[in-house]
């Protein structure tokens, strides 16, 4: 998000300018512009950390894939090492029981790495769905966050127009529908 980090001054500002002025609306207005501007700072830090782990777990998969990958591999030399026994004890050499020792012990571990990498499969399948939900929760909080800003310039034109009622009406409800999307991301 690239609000500026004086932005809440400026806020500050006009409320105590509007403080000056004596009119209780305009007061009310600078006090939901207020509010208004701490729940857009809540749902843009939200849709942050929310972006942070969509980053993480499409990281940690790509991660977990590259070990299944290697895993996969590792499994098919074995299984390949296994044929070439079996292949070497039918052939009835004098260590053909010598070879269907190997054959069995290859395919005990492949059977090992065969378990082995179906687990990682579904570690990698759940560090993607992790990523896709939290990527969702950020395209819903940036609606949220969005709605939030658009009501904090909608109820300052109610302090412009000095007292105008409606752009502070329209500013309570798109910043209620702003902080319901944000909460409704969490469900």
């Amino acid at each position: 998000m690239d609000d500026s980090p004086t932005e809440h001054f400026e806020h500050a500002e006009h409320a105590e300018h509007v403080a000056h002025l004596g009119d209780k609306f305009l007061i009310k207005v600078s006090v939901t512009i207020a509010l208004l501007a701490v729940a857009a700072a809540t749902v843009g830090s939200l849709e942050t950390l929310e972006t942070a782990a969509a980053i993480g777990d499409k990281n940690d998969a790509v991660f977990i894939q590259n070990k299944a990958t290697d895993n996969w591999s590792f499994y098919q030399a074995k299984s390949i090492k296994k044929n070439a026994y079996d292949i070497a004890a039918a052939g009835g050499s004098p260590l053909a029981e010598d070879y269907k020792a190997q054959s069995k012990r290859y395919d005990q571990e492949g059977k090992e790495l065969l378990a082995k990498g179906e687990e990682l499969e579904r570690q990698t399948d759940a560090k993607l769905e992790s990523s896709e939900r939290h990527e969702r929760r950020h395209h819903i909080l940036t609606v949220g966050v969005t709605l939030l800003h658009i009501s904090i310039a909608i109820a300052t034109i109610a302090i412009i127009m000095r007292g105008l009622r409606w752009p502070w009406y329209s500013a309570l409800a798109m910043g209620t529908g702003g902080t319901l999307i944000a909460i409704i991301a969490y469900f």
